[in-house]
């Protein structure tokens, strides 16, 4: 998963668009304008007459933005005309140098908040000994926070809203494909100040979200501890597991041990509905002190049972926590005035309209009944709604694990390991070796508290991070799995910072392209351990893969959908209420797309993502990330993987539909893994 800065920094707003959703009720800011329209057209009057009549529009979009945003406490009506009449910038020079000036003191700004931010994160987020209660207060803090407030102070925010007005998504689309680099970044610096956030509303919001990320990365469940009915144990002692990404991955892993792999998965698949349902033993919750039946929910201590009560609601009181104080940012985003549109339509600048119908498409269309029963046929049994995370079409699943996991640990003893080893790899992908090292020479390995992520730098001469889990024995298979898929974040995070022409465009268009780099790195993961699969099926077994892994995350993302929207109908929601909620929207959605496939009703399994928690409505860009990955994955084929990778990232963010077609030249499409998902069916039986 690639932590942003989008929720660090809400008040800037780097991605905008124009785009309602109607669906969700929101409540009006209670503002009345300080500047009239009188007034503002009084302003561009006299500017376009000292000017020029082709300067109106921006002339225009410029003084009306930043008038939306003037307070009583920034000047008087004369004042913000005498302000407007004083800086604004007619001259094309000028005006270029002023945005290089601006430019260049906000990647040290960003750059330098990012890195403080990582510093006091560091105990919570690595593996570094024991975590203090001042720790979470530290991780919790935001040295960016107060930007807003400051920067509209001092006048900044509004010369640059004056100067570089934003556009709204549907102006991008018309008139970007016509705009060259430099029109491209005077938008995206424009993008900047269509909001004025409080430092202490985007204080509050980092809270809420860092709190729900501390409870989900400590979130294990000590496999070694679980019972079955006769008192017998299935998994390793040591083995300790993160709710859901490890679990999740251990049911995976179980699909070539036979019968004992399927009792792993069943077991897995009751403590999974377990957290759902909030009915497991809060004693048992990152715990080795105590053995736990997940079936009878009995909890017992050196072999006699004792009393435990259940987890307090407190997945769904931090989910709430988490909505109320982004709902709080809403009376300061007129144009976005719901966390779901700015989420989707600001955010990843694809409504949400769009995104759902791309996923309810899929999850109808005909093929899924296909490959389900493809997956049947080889697991030789009905399949259990567990098998949405079947993995049999990886060359890895006929792979013995155990054998896996000594080569990894063999290779990577520790973090310093894997960071040594980084240059290797990148050449081994095909980059050249100066690009490889001068790509890894920008990227350090750290030790995860959690399952791991990728943090990326946000200024040039900082590092990108990669955290991954290491255990004591050395990096096991999943733990090498998983840094592949960081390491690609890493690499794009990179790429899209250092090889991009200015830092206004520095990034990509939304987390989704990053998350379908990440994937497609991924994939490559066997062979860069030197394991080569020479099956001639392999590319149809690819596409069956992905197919069934995007079927899985859509349904979630529908899930995740249905919460925000009900919360914003039902703000003043319990936990206990939302909990309900959740559940009955997961087997809604189920019933819907999975029952029919898997043959069994009403299971809340979708609700079990940890993103629900602690990244709010982040869960849709990893199906549009999948199908982003088809699609480059496609691409990258028959080419240089390395090259294509610095060719297409490094054109930084444009809106996500030109950024598709300038990589591969189409847009975002479910239809290229229907059809290759038909033609693999009729290869693979």
């Amino acid at each position: 998963m690639k932590r942003t800065l989008i929720l660090l920094f809400i008040p800037l707003a780097f991605f905008l668009s124009q785009c309602k959703n109607k669906e969700v009720k929101t409540e009006k800011a209670m503002k009345v304008t300080f500047i009239q329209k009188a007034t503002t057209d009084t302003i561009v009057a006299g500017l376009v007459k000292q000017y020029s009549d082709a300067a109106k529009p921006r002339i225009e979009k410029g003084v009306n933005q930043i008038a939306e945003l003037w307070t009583e406490k920034d000047g008087t009506v004369k004042e913000f005309s005498e302000f407007c009449t004083k800086n604004y910038m007619n001259s094309p020079e000028m005006r270029e140098k002023v945005f290089h000036r601006i430019s260049d003191n906000f990647e040290s700004l960003f750059g330098h908040y990012n890195m403080i931010s990582i510093d006091l994160k560091k105990a919570m987020a690595l593996d570094l000994g024991e975590a203090y209660p001042i720790d979470e207060t530290f991780s919790a803090f935001e040295p960016g926070s107060h930007f807003a407030d400051d920067f509209f102070n001092n006048k900044i925010g509004f010369i640059t809203g004056l100067n570089f007005p934003y556009y709204t998504l549907t102006e991008k689309e018309q008139m970007g494909p016509n705009w060259n680099r430099l029109d491209w970044a005077y938008a995206r610096l424009g993008d900047a100040f269509s909001s004025r956030v409080p430092a202490e509303v985007t204080q509050k919001a980092a809270d809420a979200i860092s709190a729900a990320g501390n409870y989900i990365a400590g979130y294990n469940i000590y496999m070694g501890d679980l019972l079955d009915d006769q008192g017998k144990t299935h998994f390793p002692k040591e083995m300790k597991l993160l709710s859901h990404w490890n679990l999740r991955d251990e049911i995976k892993a179980n699909y070539n041990k036979t019968d004992e792999g399927l009792t792993k998965q069943k077991m897995i698949y009751q403590v999974m509905l377990r957290i759902i349902d909030q009915s497991i033993p809060d004693s048992v919750i990152n715990n080795p002190r105590f053995q736990w039946n997940p079936y009878s929910n009995k909890v017992f201590r050196d072999g006699k049972e004792i009393t435990a009560t259940p987890e307090p609601d407190k997945r769904y009181a931090l989910f709430i926590d988490n909505f109320k104080a982004l709902k709080a940012v809403d009376a300061y985003t007129p144009m976005y005035p719901s966390f779901i549109q700015r989420s989707f339509d600001q955010g990843m600048e694809i409504p949400i309209e769009q995104v759902e119908k791309l996923f309810t498409d899929f999850c109808s269309s005909p093929e899924v009944k296909q490959v389900a029963g493809l997956i049947s046929s080889r697991l030789g049994r009905p399949l259990q709604p567990f098998d949405i995370w079947y993995d049999g079409f990886k060359a890895r699943s006929s792979m013995n694990q155990e054998m896996l996991d000594k080569m990894t640990k063999a290779k990577y003893p520790n973090t310093a390991a894997f960071e040594k080893d980084i240059p290797n790899i990148l050449t081994k992908l095909g980059f050249k070796p100066d690009k490889a090292k001068e790509i890894a020479s920008h990227i350090t390995v750290d030790p995860a508290r959690g399952s791991g992520h990728a943090w990326g730098a946000q200024m040039k001469g900082d590092k990108a991070h990669l955290r991954t889990r290491i255990g004591k024995g050395g990096m096991d298979y999943k733990g090498y799995n998983i840094a592949c898929h960081e390491l690609g974040h890493n690499v794009e995070q990179t790429i899209s910072l250092y090889m991009v022409d200015n830092y206004s465009m520095a990034g990509v268009p939304n987390t989704a392209f990053t998350e379908a780099y990440a994937f497609t790195f991924q994939k490559h993961d066997l062979e860069l351990l030197g394991i080569k699969d020479t099956d001639p099926n392999k590319e149809y077994l690819a596409a069956i893969d992905n197919f069934w892994m995007s079927y899985e995350i859509m349904g979630v993302s529908l899930v995740d959908m249905k919460a925000w929207r009900w919360l914003y109908n039902h703000p003043d929601a319990t936990p206990a209420q939302l909990k309900e909620t959740i559940m009955n929207a997961a087997k809604e959605v189920w019933n819907k797309y999975y029952a029919d496939v898997l043959g069994v009703k009403d299971s809340p399994i979708l609700a079990i993502y940890s993103h629900m928690v602690e990244d709010p409505l982040y869960l849709s860009n990893y199906p549009v990330g999948h199908l982003i990955d088809f699609q480059l994955d496609g691409w990258f084929k028959g080419k240089n993987f390395g090259e294509e990778t610095i060719r297409i990232y490094s054109a930084g963010r444009l809106i996500p539909q030109l950024w598709m077609k300038h990589a591969v030249g189409s847009e975002i499409s479910i239809k290229p893994m229907l059809e290759a998902t038909d033609k693999a069916l009729k290869v693979i039986k």
